[in-house]
């Protein structure tokens, strides 16, 4: 008779960045969480403790170049949460769903770079929320959590097909249980070849956790041609060695007061300091990524508007890899 071992769900440790599943009998197989044990997201694990969007950078060296970065992404500029409840009519932020065991497994055609993109099927929902809503002309992000195959699916410039297929610029897909980066030089559905949802605020992380436990993402209006790990890819043809790579990861200074915050923004200020946050694609200098949630203050949140450039130091994470 085969063995069931039971599964308990809990909050996980220090330095994870988030929930985890796990075998009740530590002598059981670890093996994979049936559907009905694990298609919540609370009950996934996003990436190995030891993973860089959940290690503490708290303690690293400034960069040699920090200064120059900083003031190139803007000194005086504060911060903007690009997330919140509405904004022109569409939910505002980058949205994400959760499939379940029910999610149909779908083709994906990649109509821009496929030759950077992991191939499909996708478990993407005919319905899946789009960045910017059905009728968005930007970056149409679509992001697929799948807690029974711990992976992650994003796509970039994504449109639903009636036949239940989507139509894509690009795609990657992430494996929730590892450290591998996409391969050198390859791009992602963000410019640096990295994972967005990762690097996302999320209501239930700030304000129902209280602590967000992993790296942020942000965007910069000018980038070098260049990365640090575990970016992989570029979105620059400048040589200019003082803009930021992607992939650079920035810290809020140590002494910088969050008490005066509102209780829903000091996990996110908190997340700053302890994770930072990756240069993940260019936009407008100094904007916070995060899902929309009906629940946010957009009032609290644009108090991050009180953190300026300055408030902020680049961290040495490695060499810049200029292909």
């Amino acid at each position: 008779m085969r063995r069931i071992a039971a599964i308990v769900c809990g909050a996980a440790g220090a330095g994870l960045g988030a929930w985890v599943c796990q075998p009740a009998d530590p002598t059981a197989p670890s093996t994979r969480a049936t559907p009905r044990d694990c298609e919540r997201l609370e009950c996934t694990r996003i990436f190995p403790d030891k993973n860089w969007w959940n290690q503490d950078i708290s303690s690293l060296p400034a960069h040699a170049n920090s200064a120059n970065f900083i003031a190139s992404i803007g000194l005086n500029d504060g911060l903007h949460p690009d997330f919140g409840t509405v904004w022109n009519g569409a939910p505002n932020g980058i949205p994400f769903v959760v499939a379940t065991a029910q999610t149909p497994l779908v083709p994906i055609v990649f109509v821009a770079y496929g030759d950077e993109s992991d191939p499909g099927p996708y478990p993407v929902p005919s319905d899946a929320p789009i960045e910017g809503g059905p009728g968005a002309t930007g970056d149409r992000h679509v992001i697929v959590v799948d807690p029974i195959r711990r992976k992650l699916f994003e796509m970039y410039r994504a449109f639903p097909q009636p036949d239940g297929s989507w139509h894509a610029d690009c795609g990657a897909v992430f494996d929730l249980t590892s450290n591998n980066l996409r391969p050198e030089t390859w791009t992602s559905a963000d410019a640096a070849g990295l994972p967005i949802f990762a690097g996302l605020v999320r209501y239930d992380e700030a304000v129902e956790r209280g602590a967000i436990k992993h790296a942020l993402r942000f965007t910069a209006s000018r980038t070098q041609r260049g990365y640090i790990h575990p970016a992989t890819h570029w979105a620059s043809t400048s040589t200019d060695p003082n803009l930021p790579p992607m992939g650079l990861r920035v810290r809020l200074k140590a002494s910088f007061d969050i008490a005066p915050f509102p209780a829903s923004v000091r996990p996110i200020l908190r997340a700053m300091k302890t994770y930072g946050m990756f240069v993940a694609d260019n936009g407008s200098d100094w904007f916070v990524s995060g899902a929309p949630d009906p629940r946010w203050n957009d009032d609290e949140l644009h108090t991050l508007g009180q953190v300026h450039g300055s408030d902020f130091e680049a961290v040495d994470t490695g060499p810049i890899i200029r292909p």
